[in-house]
């Protein structure tokens, strides 16, 4: 099983394992083309696979008993400590050399997320949080915005990779909320968009499609900052139910009003 680490332990080696994997992605931005397709439109760079590298790697030399799922080589191990870690989140922006993109590392004690960092390279902002130990940017504490009327909001969502086959409900979740917020923002990266409502530049989070490690650290950061994380119908959060609502506590409930409206969730099989 492991000896005991605490989780201002495995914060720092997070930490430093995401500053690690950041360097990486930047030695390679924006000059980096090696691309290939995990699905039809779902990309995978070399970048990818090297900041991967660099993540376990930092964690196996600190913690070589640990569990990690980790998106580009899949499952490694077994521990009552898992690491759930996403090295480049933004790889389509990422290969159009768009600068909005993301380390995201999260790590599970018995089944409950408890560290969580979140790295953007490109800014040298690195969100972190540990479960009942409030959020922080580059060191400094952060919350969520105060924001009270959905219609003074500024929203943040993203689309599915299945969006070309099954257009319909990510569509009428975007048309629902564009049609009662101030504005949507799309960027495609949605760690970024997490640690944006973690610090108050958004107002609010939907999507649809995600996956552990899309939301594992950010669903984390956003509670500690003083924020709201459920799933689309209001039920609590599940990292595998493919879906996520997030918002300051004084707009949650008119944001689950609306998706409500939508109707339940219907997510499809995603294609290899």
């Amino acid at each position: 099983m492991g000896k005991e680490r605490s989780a201002a332990e495995r914060l720092a080696v997070a930490e430093e394992a995401a500053r690690r994997a950041g360097r990486v992605l930047m030695e390679r931005f924006p000059r980096e083309r090696k691309l290939a397709h995990k699905g039809a439109i779902d990309l995978v760079t070399d970048a990818d696979t090297a900041a991967e590298r660099a993540i376990l790697e930092t964690l196996a030399h600190h913690f070589p008993d640990h569990a990690v799922l980790a998106e580009e080589s899949g499952v490694h191990g077994e521990s009552r400590y898992r690491w759930i870690v996403d090295p480049l989140d933004g790889t389509t922006n990422y290969a159009h050399s768009v600068p909005q993109f993301a380390v995201s590392i999260a790590c599970e004690a018995d089944g409950r997320v408890d560290v969580g960092v979140i790295y953007d390279p490109v800014r040298d902002e690195l969100y972190s949080a540990i479960l009942g130990g409030g959020a922080r940017r580059n060191g400094e504490a952060i919350s969520v915005s105060q924001v009270a009327e959905l219609r003074e909001a500024l929203l943040c969502t993203g689309f599915p990779y299945w969006i070309h086959e099954h257009f319909e409900q990510p569509i009428a979740l975007f048309s629902a909320f564009l049609r009662r917020a101030q504005a949507v923002r799309r960027f495609g990266a949605a760690a970024i968009d997490l640690a944006w409502i973690a610090c108050g530049r958004f107002d609010g989070f939907f999507e649809l499609g995600l996956e552990p490690w899309d939301v594992a650290a950010g669903s984390l950061i956003i509670r500690e900052a003083g924020g709201v994380v459920t799933n689309l119908d209001g039920t609590p959060f599940s990292m595998e139910a493919g879906q996520i609502l997030a918002a300051p506590p004084t707009l949650h409930a008119q944001l689950l009003e609306v998706a409500r409206e939508v109707g339940p969730v219907r997510l499809p099989h995603r294609s290899a």
